[in-house]
């Protein structure tokens, strides 16, 4: 009786140090190794639309299909835009022969310039003989008007000239090809072929397409979303973590992951940010008062904050945006600490088996 008393006094002791172990290491490891089942998968959503109406001829994939980038996602019937840009080159080779002839009314006004200017010139010189002649009553008063009025007609004439010459050169640009018409005509054929080439919505980067439902025949407007496209290269995991935890992680720091799709298997992380706000913090200019959050508890609930943890290598294509995962990062620099958290996720990750 006394053996047996003894004996669970003993198991009593072991199992008292094994709670306080248990209690120090839940206490320490919400900052030496904080995990977290509280995170998912993130990536980019990307809404694709096209950038000029009309039906759609050709849809080059299938719903949630691979697709590498530079490839072709759809196609819109492109043959007004065809005749769009025909329709332009010839508004260009218009434009240009509208140059060419300004060139030459440019050089006929300079040759009429100088024409004007050899007028002008010798009007100037028989007015001031018909003057001198004046003076001597040689020439009545009459006369030497005469001559003032066709000098000062001859000065207007060649200014007019000038001012003509100059008109045509500002419409004609600083060159060839830089008149207005030429320039606008060029930037309309620019249009008409880039809208063009937009009737092919090509992939900008490799991801999959998913909730398609898009069909040859369907008329699609610019600017309308068609598809979702998920790079698959952009895809991250966020973790939250109570505030507590977060104070001694910081960048580059090593982690690991459990997904709930992939059981029995943990993964390698690296913290990469923390994000600097959240949603219930964010304020509104209103124009009202505050408002007070009022708790009678005695213990509030802890604010979480998002860290986001990328991978080195390219997520298991069994995992897609939004699939649960548990995270711990490994704060402490300790391997002691470090393995006793190792364990702690392999063991989540065969839970995973069950639930």
């Amino acid at each position: 009786m006394q053996a047996a008393e003894q004996k669970f006094k003993q198991w009593m002791r072991i199992l008292i140090v094994l709670f306080l172990i248990v209690t120090a290491y839940l206490v320490m490891s919400d900052r030496l190794t904080p995990l977290t089942t509280q995170s998912k998968v993130q990536g980019f959503v990307v809404q694709i639309s096209p950038e000029v109406s009309g039906r759609i001829v050709e849809v080059s994939h299938t719903n949630n299909q691979l697709v590498k980038k530079g490839e072709l996602l759809f196609k819109i019937d492109d043959e007004k835009y065809q005749l769009a840009v025909r329709k332009a080159e010839i508004a260009l080779a218009q434009a240009r022969e509208q140059e060419a002839s300004l060139v030459a009314d440019i050089e006929a006004s300079r040759s009429n310039v100088i024409t004007t200017q050899v007028t002008a010139d010798n009007a100037n010189r028989e007015y001031h003989r018909i003057k001198r002649l004046a003076k001597s009553g040689a020439v009545s008063v009459s006369g030497l008007d005469t001559v003032l009025t066709k000098r000062d007609q001859s000065s207007a004439n060649l200014m007019a000239a000038k001012q003509k010459v100059h008109a045509l050169e500002v419409k004609l640009g600083k060159g060839d090809g830089q008149s207005s018409a030429v320039l606008s005509a060029k930037n309309t054929l620019k249009q008409a072929q880039l809208d063009l080439e937009n009737t092919q919505v090509i992939a900008q980067n490799e991801g999959i397409i998913t909730n398609m439902q898009l069909h040859v025949g369907v008329f699609a407007n610019a600017n309308q979303p068609l598809l979702t496209f998920i790079p698959t290269d952009s895809l991250w995991i966020s973790a939250d973590y109570r505030e507590k935890a977060t104070s001694k992680m910081n960048k580059g720091m090593k982690a690991e992951v459990a997904y709930d799709a992939m059981p029995g298997e943990v993964f390698p992380l690296t913290v990469e940010s923390r994000d600097y706000g959240v949603a219930s913090a964010q304020q509104k200019a209103n124009g009202q008062l505050s408002s007070v959050e009022v708790s009678n508890r005695w213990v509030r609930d802890a604010q979480r904050v998002r860290v986001n943890l990328i991978s080195s290598e390219s997520l298991s294509p069994r995992l897609f945006v939004g699939s649960r995962a548990t995270v711990i990062i490994y704060t402490s620099g300790n391997n002691i600490i470090d393995y006793i958290g190792h364990s702690l996720i392999v063991m989540i990750s065969y839970l995973h088996y069950i639930y």
